[in-house]
């Protein structure tokens, strides 16, 4: 798989688990939603707040390099959905709205990426102020990356109030692999064909 089809394979991934998330909270009255956790982001509200202002964020920064016409005709409200890393959202209807509609700009930016957009060189700064300079491709790593860390704390939030957060394995996902599953009788059996483990040098392993 080359790094454009993996990157739009994270895209989609990130889109249908968004929406496996979001299904999810429908058994949760407001209060529960709002209700203090006792975690980093204080309610199941607040964490998805926090998920959707750090998208926003990152796609600021992606769009800031004026490159990428669609980010930037997205700017203006991509800066209001920012503000909710501050500024808690308590309306899960506006929440689920905001969601789609960050969920398809990252789809269709990502659709529009061609292999020399991947080299480019983002120049920006962390929330700290401190000065940044990466590709792009490996920042859309980290980018994918840091929304998995973030649904993994909001479905840890869910477990404890007592809702299954569905499906979110990336092989689980319709349409993952383009190929056709084997037959049971035709697939290989991992007993048949043990892992063999290579031997290593020492000085192989130390440098580790």
């Amino acid at each position: 798989m080359d790094a454009l089809r993996h990157v739009r394979l994270m895209a989609d991934y990130n889109r249908w688990t968004n929406r496996q998330l979001y299904a999810a909270l429908s058994p949760l009255s407001p209060a529960a939603l709002a209700a203090d956790t006792g975690d980093q982001f204080g309610s199941i509200l607040a964490g998805l707040s926090r998920q959707s202002a750090d998208d926003a964020r990152w796609l600021q920064r992606f769009g800031s390099s004026g490159h990428f016409e669609r980010l930037t005709a997205a700017d203006d409200w991509l800066v209001a959905a920012a503000l909710l890393h501050e500024s808690v959202s308590t309306d899960l209807g506006e929440l689920t709205a905001l969601r789609d509609r960050i969920d398809a700009l990252i789809t269709g930016w990502c659709a529009d990426l061609i292999f020399k957009d991947l080299d480019r060189v983002l120049v920006y700064r962390n929330p700290t102020g401190l000065p940044q300079q990466h590709q792009l491709g490996p920042l859309l790593s980290h980018f994918f990356n840091h929304q998995t860390h973030l649904r993994g704390q909001i479905s840890t939030l869910l477990h404890q109030a007592g809702v299954q957060p569905g499906p979110s394995e990336l092989i689980g996902m319709p349409g993952f692999d383009p190929f056709s599953p084997l037959e049971r009788d035709t697939a290989p059996d991992d007993q048949a064909h043990p892992t063999q483990t290579l031997p290593q040098s020492r000085s192989s392993i130390q440098a580790c």
